[in-house]
């Protein structure tokens, strides 16, 4: 799920790119050089509706905290008190919720900046704005998700052939390292 709302997150950034160089209109409203303003982008981050998509992401990283607290909780079970893993989940809960959101969102603002002119602010900000680039904001999380339990046997196929070629790779390392330790240990006849 962390994976999935990542890349629905990096979908979602890269998509305005592509967009920005193929609608010429905003172009002709400002010099294409010009830079972005703050107010550009904070226009753009409220129609890409990035808060929300910042607070699922935590919603995310919730989800994941509680999962390696149970993990923990579950390994070290005989050396912690019994409530344990509740005091845990309810730590990384108060953590989580004290994530400056407003802070974040103002770093992207001067991130954003560098990278992006004012046209091509106004030419996102012009395509989000339609039905169309709602939909694409609100379709996109289930296309992604989809997409990516789609994709899911392919990938897990690939990392299981990496895997083994990397107990492979360590097996041939350990073994020159023994052979290495055996030759410096044999003694040396004259």
């Amino acid at each position: 799920m962390k994976r999935t709302i990542l890349a629905i997150t990096l979908g979602l950034l890269c998509i305005p790119n592509g967009i920005a160089q193929q609608t010429p209109a905003a172009a002709q409203q400002s010099p294409a050089d010009a830079p972005a303003t703050k107010e550009d982008i904070e226009r753009y981050l409220e129609v890409m509706h990035m808060r929300d998509i910042v607070k699922q992401m935590m919603g995310v990283m919730s989800k994941s905290m509680r999962e390696v607290v149970h993990g923990q909780a579950a390994k070290n079970r005989t050396e912690l008190p019994a409530d344990a893993e509740e005091r845990m989940n309810k730590r990384a809960e108060e953590w989580i919720k004290s994530f400056p959101i407003d802070e974040m969102l103002q770093v992207m603002v001067s991130v954003y900046q560098k990278h992006w002119t004012k046209a091509d602010v106004d030419n996102i900000i012009a395509f989000y704005s339609t039905p169309t680039g709602q939909k694409l904001l609100t379709e996109m999380p289930q296309t992604m998700a989809e997409a990516m339990q789609a994709m899911r046997p392919i990938m897990e196929k690939q990392m299981d052939g990496m895997r083994q070629k990397v107990e492979q790779e360590v097996a041939q390392l350990k073994k020159e390292q023994e052979d290495a330790q055996s030759k410096k240990a044999a003694p040396v006849s004259n």
